[in-house]
Formats: structure tokens, sequence, C-alpha cells
């Protein structure tokens, strides 16, 4: 019998335990169905609708070329605008010549750091001005690196050692500058008469921006070519072989153009946009703002848009095939989910006491009360949207990181939060 009741307390206290919980569970649904309150923070966000495209880019470009033979030197940058009758590059009658241009060129380097060493005043502010500058040099220098820009840390490394020399220079005090400048522009002076027959200088025929890759597309893909292109013919397009030597390019005019095949709707309502910019898949950085210059000749419901703009051509005189988004439309505003929008009308106290009544709008957690926000929606997504306020009062506008409210039960402005 003793066996029998020890079982019997057992199976009431696993009852009695197994109704508590129930009981809890109970409760805590009856508490949220009775006042489901769930909230979720607003923050900035930004949509932008577009268009995928792959095309070309295009632009007025001149071929340089030279066949008399021997050794190149181009003493341009890439990008770098050049003048009518400028020096784009020097070709030199042998290796001897070559050498002895570098040679000029080294002693040339050291006469002008002689020159800035004997022209400065030995103080403390021109030697802490000499450091800034090297301390910025070095900067500039690792970030070229960094970025893989090989071209212009090499140009930055020869500015670092002429900064470094005149640094130097400041504390010799200029004793025996004098003497090496003299030196030195006379070894300079009998070089540059040795080389007067040995260079002969590539100049440009017009003004432009120096390229140094040819591609073979220059003749092929012009504006006024392109623009009389059926969706077909800009697919076929192919490169020109030659088998002249090639110098660069440059690129005239101010402006450069992207070509893309389209659907004709699609071109149509790109057509009727206000604003557009490009965004290219690798080579820029920023979005670039274009035109639509002009659409094609049709071909099976397509079209070759054509695209213009005159800005950062310097950032595009490597790229010719290249994918790119057609961007028409960019919206900010806050974020906040669909289901915290509520239309409906709602009467606001005012900072001054007056009460005034607002249609669409989100309730926000301010303190212990749920206060309507009056919003305007300006995007729609998917399961989100993007407002702004439409608030005068300060107490009543939306801010980016409030705590809006998304569902909850008998809302009203003013109503306290349990």
């Amino acid at each position: 019998m003793k066996r029998v009741k020890q079982s019997f307390s057992t199976r009431m206290l696993m009852l009695a335990l197994f109704l508590g919980v129930l009981a809890y569970f109970g409760v805590q649904a009856v508490r949220y169905i009775d006042d489901p309150l769930t909230t979720t923070l607003a923050y900035p966000y930004q949509v932008e609708t577009g268009l995928e495209l792959s095309g070309w880019v295009v632009r007025q470009e001149r071929v340089l070329e030279d066949e008399s033979g021997g050794l190149l030197r181009v003493e341009r940058g890439e990008g770098e605008r050049v003048g009518v009758g400028g020096t784009i590059a020097a070709v030199y009658s042998d290796q001897a010549s070559l050498e002895r241009q570098t040679e000029i060129d080294t002693l040339n380097s050291r006469i002008e750091q002689l020159q800035y060493a004997q022209s400065l005043a030995l103080e403390a502010e021109t030697t802490r001005k000499l450091d800034s500058q090297i301390s910025q040099s070095i900067l500039r220098y690792r970030s070229h690196l960094v970025a893989d820009r090989l071209y212009d840390a090499n140009e930055e490394a020869s500015q670092l050692r002429a900064l470094v020399t005149k640094r130097d220079y400041s504390d010799a005090g200029g004793m025996d500058i004098n003497a090496q400048l003299q030196a030195l522009q006379q070894q300079a002076q009998a070089l540059q008469s040795q080389a007067a027959y040995s260079v002969r200088r590539i100049t440009a025929p017009v003004a432009g921006l120096y390229s140094g890759i040819v591609d073979g597309y220059e003749a092929a893909l012009t504006p006024e070519a392109v623009k009389e292109m059926t969706p077909a013919q800009l697919g076929a397009v192919t490169p020109a072989d030659s088998g002249a030597a090639r110098v660069g390019k440059l690129i005239t005019g101010r402006e450069w153009y992207y070509a893309a095949v389209m659907d004709v709707d699609d071109a149509e309502f790109i057509q009727r946009q206000h604003s557009l910019s490009l965004r290219f898949s690798k080579g820029v950085d920023q979005d670039l703002p274009v035109t639509l210059d002009s659409l094609g000749p049709q071909e099976n419901g397509r079209v070759v848009a054509l695209f213009r703009s005159s800005a950062y051509l310097q950032e595009v005189t490597l790229l010719r095939q290249q994918r790119a988004q057609v961007l028409y439309s960019v919206s900010e505003g806050i974020r906040v989910p669909k289901e915290a929008v509520r239309a409906e009308r709602a009467y606001l106290t005012e900072e001054n006491g007056l009460v005034s009544e607002s249609g669409t709008g989100v309730y926000c957690v301010v303190g212990l009360m749920a206060r309507f926000k009056p919003v305007e929606i300006i995007y729609s997504g998917n399961g989100f949207v993007l407002v702004r306020s439409t608030a005068e009062s300060n107490t009543l506008r939306l801010r980016s990181g409030e705590e809006v409210i998304v569902s909850a039960r008998g809302l009203f402005d003013g109503k306290i939060l349990q």
C-alpha cells in the first residue's frame, strides 16, 4: 500500500507541473493577442532604378603612327592633355642615344634641385615645409602602390627623390652649391650638344587627350558611324589590323559616347527620363551623368541607343567594351515596413497646443506613448516603403533611428504603451 501511495503522489505532482506550464503559456498567448506590440527602427535608405546594358565606349580618336624606326620613349601619361605641337614622344637612333638622354634628364633634375637649394633661406620654416611635403609624397606613393597604379607610383617616386635631395641640400648650408651647379650645367650642355642630331620628336597634330592604347576600333567606332548602325551592324564590328608602328592616339573633342543595344520600348522609356547616369562595372569609380543622344534604326524590335557625356573624359580613355547600368531614378527616404504605414484620420496635438488632422503616417514610440507622425510615401518596394515626413512641428517629424510601431491594438495618438 505504501508503494501505491508514492506512485499516486508522483503522478499528481507531474500533473500539477504540466498544468502550471500550460497556464503560463496560455497567459502569454492571451497577452500577445490582446496587445501584439511589435516595433522596428526606421533608417535612411536609397533605391536606384535602372537597366543592365552591354555596349561600347565611343570617342573621336586619331591614331598616331611612326614607321621611321628607332627607340621610342613616350613622354605623356595616360589621359594627359596635349596642345597642338606638343611633344608626345621622342625617337632615338640607337641605345647609346637613349642612355645619353636618360643621363641628361638626371643631370637636369639635379640642377633643378641645386637651384632650389640655392634660393632657400635657411630657416626652420623652409625645413618644416619640406618635411611636410615629403610626408605627403610618401602617403601618395603608398596609395598608388595599393591601388596598383604603377605609372603614378613611378612619377611620385621621382618627385619624392627630388624632395629628399632638396631637404639634404637645405641642411648643407649652401656649401659648395655654386661649384656643383656649375659643373653639372657644363656636363648637361656637353651631352645635349652630342644628342642634337640623334633624337627626333613626335608632336601632336591636333589638341587632345593622349592614350597609349590602340585597339583597332578607332576608325570603326566613331559617333557619326554608330548613330546609323543597326544592332546587327554594331555586333559585327571588328578591329582593324595595321602593321604600322603605333605611338598611341589622341582623343579629340571633349565628349565621349556609350553605344548599347536595347529593346525599343526600353529605349523610348529611357528617352522620356530627365536625369540619367551610367555606372560602369569596372574602370570608373563614380556614376557618370549622361544624356540619350540618339536612337538608331529599328531592327527586330531593337535599336542602338547612343548615350553622350562630357564628364570625366580622362577617366574613360582605357575603356572600350563595357557592361554598365543606366540609372534613371534614385529615391532617398526613411525606410519602414509597409505594415507600419497607416492611412487613417488622426488628430495630433502640436507643440503650441493646437490640434491638427492627418491622414497617412506611422506610429512611433516616444517615451511611454505612441505618437502619430504624418509621412508621404515616395517609393514602394517589396515589403517596405520609403517615406519622408510632412510634419512642420519638430515633435511630430519622423527621423532616422526612431522606433516605429509595426503592429499593435487600439492605437491612437497619445496612447500610453504598457
